[in-house]
């Protein structure tokens, strides 16, 4: 008797243990988990599942990222995006040889949200001559858009200018309004990318 309870308790804890794993007995199913692998099809890796399927709104995956994944009753497996227990951090900006943050501002960072976009902020400075094209400050390949971004800015007291940020990262000023004086100081507005496309 004993011999037929340890099978039957054997076949009921393999019965249970198939039904926990297999989709169509336990159903739709969500949890998190956290982003191994990027893929470029639109498709993340977590958690040793492959090919998860990305919603649109989860613009930018990064390995690290943890998200909500969730399972239909089919098997078919969706990654909703990032959970984010708080507001992205600003992350300080290098800025280039000649120039420095300007202290009554904020200074100068870049901060990265979680719709594939990112802002940049602060002030920036440098005394002297300033040439079309001088390279302000570079970002880091995470913050770097694929096409080039173009805002106007105010480069010194009454001239105007234009601020690109290029897909290799280099943030430059030009085209200004006039002649700049080669005395008193020049300025990089970052606050006017307050918000720009990452893809």
């Amino acid at each position: 008797m004993s011999v037929h309870r340890d099978l039957a308790w054997a076949l009921k804890e393999q019965a249970q243990r198939a039904g926990e794993q297999a989709p169509s007995v336990r159903g739709a199913d969500w949890r998190q988990a956290v982003v191994t692998a990027v893929g470029t099809d639109g498709t993340v890796t977590a958690d040793e599942i492959p090919a998860i399927r990305c919603l649109q709104s989860y613009l930018a995956p990064t390995v690290g990222d943890v998200i909500v994944i969730s399972q239909s009753s089919m098997g078919n497996w969706v990654a909703h995006g990032r959970l984010t227990p708080t507001t992205p951090a600003w992350i300080t900006l290098p800025l280039a040889s000649g120039w420095t943050a300007n202290a009554s501002y904020y200074t100068p960072a870049y901060r990265l949200w979680g719709d594939g976009t990112a802002s940049l902020c602060g002030l920036a400075q440098k005394s002297g001559t300033l040439t079309s094209g001088d390279t302000v400050a570079t970002l880091p390949a995470e913050a770097r858009p694929v096409a080039g971004v173009r805002v106007a800015v105010q480069v010194a007291i009454g001239y105007f200018g234009a601020m690109t940020i290029s897909a290799s990262g280099a943030i430059q000023l030009g085209d200004f309004s006039g002649t700049l004086p080669t005395t008193g100081n020049k300025y990089a507005e970052f606050d006017a990318a307050n918000r720009y496309r990452l893809k």
